[in-house]
């Protein structure tokens, strides 16, 4: 198990190494950032006062080496536009992307892990092939056209629930099944086949020629071993989750990390824009890392 973690681990700072080297050379080789900052009606005089007030006439390597060690100690710099540190921005908008990829996890757990077992349990019946076709849907439909149905039916038409904001647990359902119904689909088929295999499997054969109650095999002994592989996708789903909510927020009016997002790229604030790349990606590898020991220490034979 140690050496398992270890190799693990080594993986997951490799991916954070790449991650970041890319996210700053993707910056700053689309362009002349000293000109971005500046606007377009700046002179060539401000122009390099700039560049050099923030080390744009460094070497490259020489502005990646000051950032990376800037970054390790969660010293992003200042936001161009806000004008505030964008640590401190990060840390009023990461919360409510947290709570909404939280809440969309709980949502997507709750409807696929049922219908999974359900379209398991009724194979090849027309139930089965329902579910298979809302997987199919969840995959084939952008989350962003999902959540615009949503606003139409529930916000416009019903006006059961508000179109934006986020002061009350309202402005957070519709979010949160848009996003939610973007993890269904591999939760519910991760399920099913899960179901599938145990319930073909020789300790199910035997619980049934025991005579144990059909519900006792299904909940004890088929679904507590179908569940595992599912507890350690749910982590990956909701790094995946983190990084959907981009769109998400950005069509609900959600103030979170996604719409800062937004928000910065529009303006060109780049010191924001990398923090948060960095951020999300450094969630989505911790997240990825905890699934991987997760499912080694749940399942053995994946240490071998």
């Amino acid at each position: 198990m140690l050496r398992f973690m270890i190799q693990r681990s080594l993986v997951a700072l490799a991916v954070a190494v790449t991650v970041s080297v890319a996210s700053f050379m993707l910056l700053h080789l689309s362009g002349d950032l000293a000109t971005a900052i500046a606007g377009p009606e700046a002179t060539s005089v401000q122009v390099e006062a700039i560049r050099v007030q923030y080390g744009l006439n460094q070497p490259l390597l020489a502005q990646f080496v000051a950032w990376a060690g800037r970054a390790i100690q969660l010293d992003f710099g200042n936001s161009f536009y806000f004008r505030e540190r964008v640590i401190d921005l990060l840390a009023a908008r990461l919360p409510i992307t947290l709570f909404l990829g939280v809440v969309a996890l709980a949502v997507a757990l709750f409807v696929a892990i049922p219908l999974g077992v359900l379209a398991a349990v009724k194979r090849d019946t027309w139930i089965d092939r329902a579910a298979l076709s809302v997987s199919v849907l969840g995959q084939a439909m952008p989350s962003f056209w999902f959540g615009l149905t949503l606003i139409m039916i529930f916000s416009v038409n019903l006006r059961w629930l508000p179109v934006s904001g986020n002061t009350t647990w309202k402005h957070f359902v519709l979010p949160a099944v848009a996003l939610g119904y973007y993890a269904m689909p591999a939760v519910m088929r991760l399920t099913r086949n899960g179901m599938l295999e145990v319930l073909a499997s020789d300790y199910v054969r035997t619980a049934r020629a025991k005579g144990l109650p059909p519900r006792k095999i299904l909940i004890r002994h088929a679904l507590r071993n179908a569940v595992i592989p599912v507890i350690a996708l749910a982590a990956v789903q909701f790094g995946f989750m983190l990084g959907g909510s981009i769109v998400i927020e950005a069509v609900f009016s959600l103030q979170g990390l996604g719409q800062l997002a937004w928000e910065s790229i529009a303006r060109n604030d780049f010191p924001v824009v990398q923090a948060i790349v960095l951020v999300l990606a450094m969630i989505y590898i911790a997240l990825t890392l905890a699934a991987d020991l997760l499912n080694a220490a749940l399942d053995p034979r994946l240490r071998q």
